[in-house]
């Protein structure tokens, strides 16, 4: 089921999520669908704030970008980023491996805005997957970028809050405007 994605102003996107215990069929539900969801969104990544809801579940699938390359290592080698696509972290932890980089981020809770941020380009990633499995891996490129911003969502942080203040100054009317329809289509529910 396409879920709606929330926008920047909701209140849900600034809350930290709960940890998922147990994957129960609600949360394998919530899985599917938020996939969907990206999907039809033409997204490589949604968090579970996203779509109104404060867990510690994202999804991720870099696959359909060519042109910005991702690495992975299973267990210390290197393996196809694809075998692992879809991908659903719960709970996920990273630890920051490789030096920052700096590159071009959007997010579906910010329509038609992107601006450059700076994150490890390297990181190290444990989670649960889908089934509450346990996970662990090394990725590079965007998938990296993916992840790290996936888990931002998770713990209140957004996007913007990683972007050089001069950056955020450029694009503060854009952000300002989604805030108040966002606050504004609130009020009308």
């Amino acid at each position: 089921m396409i879920l709606e994605i929330v926008k920047y102003g909701h209140p849900v996107l600034r809350k930290k999520g709960e940890r998922i215990e147990h994957v129960t069929p609600e949360i394998k539900k919530l899985i599917a669908d938020m996939l969907e969801t990206m999907e039809e969104n033409h997204g490589v990544g949604l968090a579970a704030q996203q779509v109104g809801v404060a867990k510690q579940v994202a999804v991720i699938d870099v696959r359909a970008v060519t042109d910005r390359p991702s690495t992975l290592e299973l267990n210390g080698q290197p393996a196809d980023p694809a075998e692992i696509m879809p991908l659903a972290l719960i709970n996920p932890e990273i630890t920051p491996v490789g030096e920052p980089v700096t590159g071009a981020e959007g997010c579906l809770s910010f329509p038609e805005i992107f601006a450059e941020v700076s994150r490890p380009g390297l990181v190290d990633v444990t989670a649960l997957d889908a089934r509450g499995k346990p996970i662990s891996f090394r990725c590079g490129g965007l998938l990296a970028r993916a992840v790290q911003h996936e888990r931002d969502h998770l713990i209140g942080v957004l996007f913007i809050d990683r972007m050089e203040k001069k950056t955020k100054m450029e694009l503060q009317p854009e952000l300002d405007a989604l805030q108040e329809a966002t606050k504004e289509a609130l009020r009308k529910k």
